[in-house]
């Protein structure tokens, strides 16, 4: 539905450099980046507000490259909505309609499907003005959607709203989906949108688009180091890679632990998949013939370290005795910051802390999986 072939824009001191994405159709699709990283300038041109510097824009098979916003039949929902101050949300809504001479038989019809979809049929004679940051929101979606545009164009489109407009809005987002056959390129630097909403992400970071994936690939198994701390991957770390008689490992610092290599460094040291062993606790202290590559770096998310106060029996490869450093309050959930031989953030629930009795200075056990340690080789 929507491909751009390594397109590039200079704006200012900003550079986009050679973006290639492709989007499918009915795809919701949700560009997250931190701001300034050129999310809005690739939403832009392929509204047709300014052409690339290099490169193609093509949209339902067609190079709109050089076609005017108005043949490209988008819509587009700007993150302060944009709606016409002097006009009734009726006007609003039918504006493009208007300047397309629709029949008006036709207009109110559409206006009616709109409206009925988003809930909003009881606004329809009051001013922007009057309503609230969701009301809003909801008659510039409609706007947008009056059209029966195929690719649905949104630019941070929650970001003006409360934590439960927010809530229920995504929601909505969801129902536009499913209900209407447009393509959705979404743009956000919110990771919860990014993860409830998306079929797939990309990830752009100063202009450039850093890797593609489902919402679990990029937040639990990313490709770039940059992406991992992006989406907060708190355990960040240098290490050696080792492999010994019983399987691939990291060596960070005196720490040893287990993971699972990307094939293509399995395949550089010729070594094969790691053959588990039960009775490794993921501290080793004997000191076999190993081979050894150049350093590399790893990630664990938070997330997926386990706390208790005592060892015990798991399929996890990585079991290491921690010391308690502090204790941080999130509301819902506990960060604790652990000395494990090496610096270790782990999340865990409030009643897990009141259960284990969890207290600064005191000792407990972090478990972790070698499929939750990611290897990403050095950046030059």
């Amino acid at each position: 539905m929507i491909r751009l072939d390594r397109v590039s824009k200079i704006l200012g001191k900003f550079h986009l450099r050679e973006i290639s994405l492709e989007i499918g159709e009915h795809e919701y699709f949700v560009l997250l980046g931190p701001t300034g990283s050129g999310k809005t300038v690739i939403l832009e041109m392929l509204s047709g507000l300014y052409p690339p510097d290099t490169g193609e824009i093509w949209i339902a098979g067609r190079n709109v490259t050089e076609m005017s916003p108005e043949e490209r039949k988008l819509g587009l929902v700007y993150q302060d909505y944009m709606l016409f101050p002097h006009l009734k949300v009726r006007g609003n809504i039918l504006f493009a309609l208007k300047l397309q001479k629709t029949d008006a038989a036709v207009a109110e019809q559409r206006l009616q499907e709109v409206t009925e979809m988003l809930g909003i049929g009881g606004l329809l004679e009051r001013h922007p003005a009057t309503l609230s940051g969701g009301e809003q929101q909801r008659v510039a979606l409609a706007r947008a959607l009056i059209n029966k545009p195929s690719v649905l164009l949104l630019d941070e489109p929650l970001s003006a709203l409360d934590p439960r407009s927010k809530e229920i809005f995504q929601q909505e987002l969801k129902a536009i989906h499913r209900d209407t056959d447009c393509t959705i390129l979404h743009i956000t630097h919110d990771f919860n949108e990014a993860y409830l909403l998306a079929d797939r992400i990309g990830v752009l970071h100063k202009g450039r688009l850093l890797e593609t994936g489902t919402p679990q690939e990029i937040f639990q198994m990313p490709e770039s180091m940059l992406t991992a701390e992006f989406v907060g991957m708190e355990n960040i770390y240098e290490g050696t890679v080792f492999v010994d008689d019983s399987g691939a490992g990291i060596q960070i610092g005196q720490v040893k632990i287990r993971t699972v290599l990307p094939r293509t460094m399995r395949t550089q040291i010729g070594t094969a998949e790691p053959v588990h062993d039960s009775k490794n606790s993921g501290i080793i202290s004997k000191e076999p013939s190993e081979r050894r590559t150049d350093k590399v770096r790893v990630a664990i998310r938070s997330e997926d370290v386990i706390i208790s106060r005592e060892a015990f029996a798991s399929s996890a490869r990585n079991r290491l005795p921690a010391r308690v450093l502090s204790l941080d309050n999130y509301g819902a959930f506990i960060k604790l910051t652990l000395d494990a031989g090496l610096p270790l953030k782990a999340i865990i629930t409030k009643q897990a802390v009141e259960e284990l009795e969890i207290a600064e200075g005191q000792d407990v056990w972090a478990t972790f999986k070698a499929s939750a340690v990611h290897v990403f080789e050095q950046e030059k």
